[in-house]
């Protein structure tokens, strides 16, 4: 079937464009990029876009979905309902499971079960070490082998130094990518929110930001050391990004990201103990938030993810220092991204570079491309739709979003995976 989207606003991420065109699609493939004027086939299917932006869909790295061990919290089906609205085509999904995905027979488990289930497209990462712990690094080489494009202890910092040394140079000799939460784990145990005034007048354990700046030191350290393939899953202070910037221009082989709530909250919206604000690393003061944005803005931090985790009600109905960490954002990414372009923070071509083309380049995925031969993995959006964020409409399991009962705008219209649409709005 050959679908031609007709009337869009192209986003083009790689290259850095907005241009008004037709997409043609063929074989689930992009096909051709075309101006207006350009003549239509009879047969061909007609998506008239009128005048809304048409973009490579989100490539999200960083997903928790709950299986195995805890559906009850979020499944493969609803994590992939709820990507498919929120204009995510691929999930990359984290291994902080239960059990740890730190064996090629749990990670094709998983995949067997993703393939069934989501609509959209998953690809999984592993643990670099064996239940997370941080003592024996997982069979690297094998797991890659099973389809996984990254390894990670996701929240938990691997503190023994000769262990993560050895996984990095492991890692390094056959090309795979580590992924690490840069944080000193000490300083940051049993942090609920950021060191500051706040902190002191709510009474609740905090965590300066200098304990991601060390924690981000001691990673590059080992990356040169190593020469290993690095991405910093989250950089949320402005006191780690001198370090970053260096780094980047010594020449290692490092990349960046940072949650979409670090990028839109503060750690003011805590304000009386709401616990579906409460994140790890903990939300920053404004200044960083600023900083922050500013960095993804200029390039130099690389993508911006959901960092989507879910948490059941019972594990958030609780004091803020015991709630659990984590909000779902796989609905919810798009249009608080579109926050800081409505704020003249940022323009949406380098917004979607972030959110689609470099997750897949750093990955070597083949989407978040407008380009002939890329798979046609879209997303059909209108950036100013305004509504009320309602999280008992989300398609997600768990809806511990912060933006509940928040004005929001920006709203997906459709969401095709290799040219098929999985999601329509109603």
């Amino acid at each position: 079937m050959t679908l031609h989207f007709i009337n869009a606003q192209l986003i083009d991420p790689e290259a850095g464009t907005v241009t008004r065109g037709t997409l043609r699609v063929e074989d689930g493939k992009i096909a051709a990029v075309m101006d207006d004027t350009a003549p239509i086939p009879g047969d061909a299917q007609v998506v008239d876009c009128r005048g809304k932006y048409l973009a490579p869909g989100i490539v999200d790295l960083g997903v928790k979905v709950c299986e195995p061990g805890e559906r009850h919290k979020e499944s493969f089906r609803s994590a992939g309902l709820a990507a498919a609205a929120g204009g995510v085509t691929t999930m990359v999904t984290r291994p902080d499971t239960d059990p740890t995905i730190d064996s090629p027979e749990v990670l094709e488990f998983v995949t067997r079960r993703a393939n069934e289930a989501a609509p959209v497209n998953v690809v999984p990462m592993a643990a670099l070490t064996k239940g997370r712990e941080g003592r024996e690094m997982t069979e690297i080489g094998f797991l890659m082998d099973a389809g996984a494009v990254g390894f990670t202890d996701c929240d938990r910092v691997v503190t023994d130094t000769k262990v993560f040394s050895r996984a990095l140079t492991y890692a390094r000799s056959i090309g795979a990518l580590v992924i690490a939460h840069p944080q000193e784990p000490i300083l940051s145990k049993g942090a609920a929110v950021t060191s500051g005034k706040f902190a002191s007048l709510r009474g609740l354990p905090a965590v300066s930001p200098m304990a991601e700046r060390m924690g981000l030191d001691r990673d590059i350290a080992l990356i040169e050391m190593t020469g290993a393939r690095y991405h910093a899953d989250q950089i949320t202070t402005a006191r780690a990004l001198p370090a970053l910037e260096r780094a980047k221009k010594n020449g290692l082989d490092i990349t960046a990201g940072v949650g979409i709530h670090h990028l839109t909250l503060n750690a003011l919206d805590v304000a009386d103990y709401r616990t579906f604000f409460k994140l790890k690393p903990p939300l920053r003061d404004e200044e960083d938030r600023i900083a922050v944005v500013e960095a993804v803005a200029s390039g130099l931090i690389d993508i911006i993810c959901s960092m989507h985790t879910p948490q059941d009600e019972e594990s958030k109905r609780l004091p803020f220092e015991e709630a659990a960490s984590g909000a779902v954002a796989l609905e919810t990414l798009l249009p608080a991204a579109l926050r800081l372009v409505h704020s003249e923070m940022i323009d949406i071509a380098t917004l979607w570079r972030a959110l689609s083309f470099n997750p897949a380049k750093r990955l070597g995925l083949p989407g978040g491309r407008m380009s002939v031969g890329a798979p046609a993995d879209l997303v059909l959006f209108d950036d100013g739709a305004p509504f009320v964020m309602d999280r008992e409409v989300l398609r997600s399991k768990s809806r511990n979003t912060p933006f509940d009962g928040m004005r929001m705008q920006g709203k997906v219209l459709e969401t095709y995976v290799s040219g098929t649409c999985i999601y329509k709005a109603s």
